[in-house]
């Protein structure tokens, strides 16, 4: 019986109560990037590239171009200085090359085919107005596709990820190091670009799978076999890490288990998002909140699905949202433990954390730790059932709803029902009412 835990039939608070599916590609759809508020592109196994509106599910563009799967794509729009805001997107694929895409147009804008291996990651820096490409070397490219420099060859293995940091930096996953080039900007067009690697962390035991910006001065990685390590953006050192994930401290509630060794798909640390407070962490089957200033974990639920979490993001309402190779997508919701009241116990072991017949100052002192450590939960509050294969990742819309892709080809937009059912009611309002249907009649 799986130990995932189950939701209710009315689930109240789960906003999404119809779907609809769009269907296109013909193979695992691994990508979702935003391109404005209410379109984004999709991009998989199959090499195609479909733009797609939010709110209506219309197909807008079928864009062809690559001959393999797609392993990387990016936003890079035009500056808000500009008059008319262009929106563009890059594609990476195991075919090689790079395409930049006019999202206005469908148009294939330009196509570099000069790279020596698959392109893993792809960053724009918009600051710069330039952009990165990560695979057995770092590439820097200007709006006109103009390499501006590169690096030597790294590794076979190639950079897996990418992020960018303060003061022209950035960092680089290759393996299980982590590599921080600083960017030389010229002031003469494409001449006189540089970039210098300044400074290698071999920290992590195993490869780095997941990079997270923080905030301006934090950013946090995670690793194959499950160590989360929190850096300094500045000056790239340790502040904190964190490698017992399954450690059943975080929940006192929860019986001891005890493990001798761990298998790697159970400690993975997938994917990582964050947010000023907290960095929230795809671990094996579970998800894990962690708070930076107190440097722990508060929150977790190991058996959030039944396989691996691909995907995690946080929502602006202390909600959650994870997906599964399981095919199920699931929100979540971060409340505080109600503490209630200490019930008179006889003296002994509980004695230290304030329960019983203890002397004042001691209940005191525990009463006060409980205060300044407040424990949390994540609790269960929408189960979405749609795909039938393993879901890649998701876009959140806000009031449009959310997207998924899946290993089943098919992307689905999941809608609020009753706003849904009140915008149609709202057009067909608007209809009757231009064709003088709505006339009182004597």
């Amino acid at each position: 019986k799986s130990s995932v835990q189950t939701i209710g039939e009315e689930q109240i608070q789960n906003p999404y109560t119809e779907l609809i599916v769009l269907k296109g590609h013909q193979d695992i759809v691994r990508f979702l990037v935003q391109i404005d508020d209410c379109r984004f592109a999709s991009a998989g196994d199959d090499g195609i590239v479909f733009l797609w509106n939010a709110q209506t599910g219309e197909k807008l563009f079928e864009l062809h171009g690559h001959t393999q799967k797609i392993t990387a794509i990016a936003p890079f729009s035009s500056p808000d200085t500009s008059e008319e805001k262009k929106h563009l997107i890059l594609t990476a694929s195991a075919d090689r090359t790079v395409i930049v895409w006019d999202c206005t147009s469908g148009r294939q804008v330009q196509k570099v085919s000069c790279f020596h291996s698959t392109v893993k990651c792809l960053t724009v820096l918009q600051r710069l107005d330039v952009w990165l490409s990560g695979g057995s070397d770092l590439c820097v490219w200007n709006r006109k596709l103009d390499l501006l420099c590169k690096t030597s060859h790294l590794s076979d293995a190639g950079i897996s990820a990418l992020i960018e940091l303060p003061k022209n930096c950035v960092a680089a996953a290759v393996g299980k190091e982590l590599i921080i080039f600083r960017l030389i900007a010229s002031n003469y067009g494409s001449e006189g670009w540089n970039i210098l690697e300044v400074k290698r962390l071999v920290d992590h035991q195993d490869n780095i799978l997941s990079l997270v910006n923080v905030n301006d001065l934090t950013f946090a990685t995670g690793s194959h076999v499950g160590e989360l390590i929190v850096w300094d953006a500045l000056d790239w050192t340790e502040q904190a890490s964190e490698c017992n994930f399954w450690d059943s401290s975080v929940n006192p509630d929860a019986q001891t288990e005890i493990k001798l060794s761990q298998s790697p798909n159970e400690t993975s640390v997938q994917h990582l998002t964050s947010d000023e407070e907290c960095v929230f962490a795809a671990v094996g089957k579970g998800i894990y909140v962690y708070n930076l200033q107190m440097k722990r974990v508060i929150a977790c639920q190991r058996t959030a699905h039944d396989s691996s979490v691909l995907h995690i993001e946080k929502l602006p309402n202390r909600q959650l949202i994870s997906c599964s190779e399981d095919g199920s997508v699931r929100i979540w919701e971060l409340r505080e433990k109600q503490q209630l009241p200490p019930e008179p116990v006889p003296t002994g072991f509980f004695n230290m954390w304030g329960f019983g017949r203890a002397n004042k100052q001691a209940n005191q002192a525990a009463k006060k730790m409980q205060e300044n450590t407040p424990m949390y939960f994540l609790e269960l509050v929408g189960d979405l059932i749609g795909h039938s294969s393993a879901v890649q990742m998701f876009l959140y819309f806000d009031e449009l709803g959310l997207a998924t892709c899946s290993a089943d080809h098919l992307i689905i937009l999941w809608k609020d029902g009753a706003r849904e059912s009140r915008l149609r009611s709202l057009t067909l309002f608007q209809k009757l009412s231009q064709n003088g249907d709505l006339q009182l009649r004597s």
